[in-house]
């Protein structure tokens, strides 16, 4: 690979480092083509980018940031999961396939700041979507209300229950 090359992929690299909300790397060793396709697929419907660099432009893209820690998982054949929107999003993805396939590996990442070691990766995938904080968030500000309702319901409602409890009782 010549200079240019090299620098051009350490400047998209870096481009890229800088937007992310998390990164898993993993290890695809003897996948092949048809399955490393439909798991590009998977990661592109959670808006997550699935990438092979070698491993030392990563290296040299990350160095003096908060990812150079990433360092020691970069050994080998590694695939970089970049994902934008969603941080947990690629982590599920990833977590789900290797427990499919025993011939991928998830090494580790980063979120927040953080290195993550295949654990910490498998804590990130635990954590809820931003689609699932958003329904939660929704039922939270709902419930208030929807109590209300039932509170100002309740009193009509018990009256047609009495009504109705002493029409039985040939009242």
């Amino acid at each position: 690979m010549d200079r240019v090359t090299k620098d051009s992929q350490i400047t998209e690299l870096k481009e890229k480092l800088g937007r992310i909300t998390s990164v898993v790397l993993a290890d695809y060793r003897g996948l092949d083509v048809p399955t490393v396709t439909s798991l590009r697929d998977e990661f592109r419907k959670v808006q997550s980018e699935y990438r092979v660099y070698k491993n030392t432009l990563v290296k040299l893209a990350t160095k003096g940031t908060e990812l150079e820690g990433m360092a020691k998982y970069l050994e080998g054949p590694t695939a970089i999961i970049f994902s934008y929107e969603s941080p947990s999003a690629p982590a599920k993805v990833a977590t789900k396939f290797a427990k499919d396939q025993e011939k991928f590996v998830v090494k580790g990442g980063y979120f927040e700041g953080q290195v993550l070691d295949q654990k910490g990766v498998e804590a990130l995938a635990s954590m809820p979507s931003k689609d699932e904080l958003r329904a939660k968030l929704l039922a939270t500000f709902l419930a208030p209300a929807t109590d209300l309702v039932r509170t100002l319901s309740a009193g009509a409602q018990n009256f047609v229950y009495l009504l109705s409890a002493k029409e039985r009782a040939g009242g």
